[in-house]
């Protein structure tokens, strides 16, 4: 049984994926999660507060699943880097695929200094540094230099991914971050 806290944040988060942060109004979060607006104040104190809690919870929540399907499917660092695009892959090939909220989040709430923009970019450098470690396993000389590298292929992926309404794109920055594996290790 979850808790109304719970039901909250998961009803934000369907209403985000599906309309966006700003267009998605208090009223409706409350009665898809079946909730009085005083149980929403009970827990958070914004509308805002709300986005940062799904948001944090949606990172938790995807890495652990990212890291545990790509272990899972991958023994070798090498083979790990590239499985991240494959899962990522089935993530934007699944029906109801509407992006990453982290990047729709991060556009929608664009001020450096704003805490969601911030918590977006929070996730982004935990992504990374997994990417970063996986690259220093693998060998490359320049391993942080070589995550960098990947993020961006797998950030213009999804956003390719997301406009396009196809995982081609992650296939594509696959094929390409093969390369730069290769490359980066070879040179060790």
């Amino acid at each position: 049984m979850s808790t109304k806290r719970e039901q909250l944040i998961a009803a934000a988060l369907r209403l985000f994926n599906e309309g966006g942060f700003h267009a998605t109004g208090i009223d409706r979060i409350l009665a898809e999660a079946g909730v009085a607006k005083m149980t929403l104040y009970k827990h958070f104190r914004s509308k805002d507060e709300l986005i940062l809690a799904a948001l944090r919870d949606e990172d938790e929540r995807q890495r652990n699943r990212l890291m545990l399907e790509v272990e899972r499917r991958a023994r070798t660092p090498r083979d790990r880097l590239l499985a991240v695009f494959d899962v990522v892959g089935e993530w934007a090939s699944a029906p109801g695929f509407r992006g990453c909220p982290f990047i729709r989040a991060s556009g929608e709430f664009g001020d450096l200094d704003d805490p969601i923009h911030a918590a977006c970019l929070e996730h982004t450098s935990l992504v990374r540094r997994y990417f970063e470690r996986l690259a220093g396993e693998a060998g490359a000389g320049d391993h942080a230099e070589l995550a960098r590298q990947l993020m961006l292929l797998f950030t213009g992926a999804l956003v390719a991914s997301q406009s396009q309404g196809d995982a081609t794109p992650l296939g594509t920055a696959r094929t390409a971050a093969m390369a730069l594996i290769d490359a980066a290790t070879r040179s060790n």
